[in-house]
């Protein structure tokens, strides 16, 4: 067991890398700008009245129009999949929970598969609405498996976590079976678009695409710190968080809706991302302890580090071609998982 960590210096830790990690993101990539003219041209996006030239100008361009929608996408995206992970394993009383547990992820993808194979049967979509109609399918996707889930867990007026966990489960087979007919069914150029949505991307990036997630991440970011007390009732059993006063049923219903409105807003984002929302919580939980009030903020400052983190790799690793980065976390988050588990036997 890692003793737990000074929760200030760590937080102070966790602060310097998200910021150190968000200016490489807007420094490096195909074109690699120098660290001070992307920090001064950053600081002139930011209404900072900074004196310019040509470099600092083009470097400017480059991230108004490239880089900053996709650092704030990979930003949003690792926050709102670590924050969900608290709420599943809090929810579940597991650290290995997923919050693809409860079916969001699986029916996110299926909507999405719907949308690009149903999109090309049809001759295709117009360039400018498709990925208004990508997003808005693997949104209603996930919502859609979410609430199936929900309505089978419910019996006699209470959620059954266990009996939820298993309809996950199954809803999550019968998606992916449905996505292997989609993809067995799709031509080539179909067949390609599919499975770089099914390992995620932060390519394409537009601040069109980008609002509705913000505000899904903004959403669950405000909300889920009211619930951190009753979190922590939750990990001593759910007839001792009654007897403490909290609503429990209805603590489950918000945390399984807050759960379905980010996840499936960052996979309707971009794509399918593994890990992030497993390994981050896991992890803090080790650093910081179980107190959900800690917890909270400290996986969301890893997560979207972490994110960050793997879109550089994704980037830089085979320039100028770019890695789904769904293959860069789970290349990254599950080795280190099997550390942690491997170190706790001993």
């Amino acid at each position: 067991m890692i003793p737990t960590l000074s929760t200030r210096p760590l937080f102070i830790a966790l602060g310097l890398l998200l910021t150190l990690v968000l200016w490489l993101s807007l420094a490096l990539g195909p074109v690699n700008l120098p660290l001070g003219d992307t920090l001064r041209a950053a600081l002139r996006l930011l209404g900072l009245p900074l004196a310019t030239d040509a470099a600092v100008q083009q470097a400017e361009l480059i991230l108004a129009q490239i880089r900053m929608p996709r650092t704030l996408l990979g930003l949003a995206v690792g926050t709102v999949l670590a924050l969900c992970g608290v709420a599943m394993q809090g929810l579940f009383r597991n650290p290995l929970a997923d919050p693809g547990l409860v079916g969001v992820s699986s029916g996110a993808a299926l909507g999405a598969a719907v949308a690009i194979v149903g999109g090309a049967a049809f001759g295709g979509l117009p360039e400018a609405f498709a990925p208004y109609l990508l997003s808005l399918c693997a949104f209603a996707g996930g919502l859609l498996v979410t609430a199936l889930v929900y309505h089978l867990g419910r019996r006699d007026g209470q959620i059954h976590v266990a009996t939820m966990l298993l309809a996950g489960i199954a809803l999550t087979a019968l998606a992916g079976a449905a996505i292997g007919l989609f993809t067995y069914l799709a031509g080539d150029a179909t067949l390609r678009t599919l499975t770089f949505w099914n390992l995620g991307s932060l390519n394409g990036a537009s601040y069109a695409r980008l609002w509705p997630l913000l505000l899904a991440t903004l959403a669950v970011a405000l909300w889920l710190p009211r619930r951190a007390r009753a979190l922590n009732a939750l990990l001593l059993g759910e007839s001792e968080a009654r007897h403490l006063g909290f609503d429990i049923e209805r603590v489950k219903r918000e945390l399984v809706f807050c759960t379905a409105l980010g996840v499936g807003a960052a996979v309707a984002a971009a794509g399918l991302i593994g890990f992030i929302g497993l390994v981050v919580p896991h992890l803090m939980r080790l650093l910081v302890g179980p107190d959900h009030r800690l917890l909270l903020p400290a996986s969301a400052l890893a997560g979207a580090s972490l994110l960050l983190l793997a879109d550089l790799v994704a980037r830089l690793a085979l320039a100028p071609a770019e890695l789904p980065i769904g293959i860069v976390t789970a290349l990254i988050g599950a080795p280190f998982f099997l550390y942690l588990l491997l170190r706790g036997r001993h």
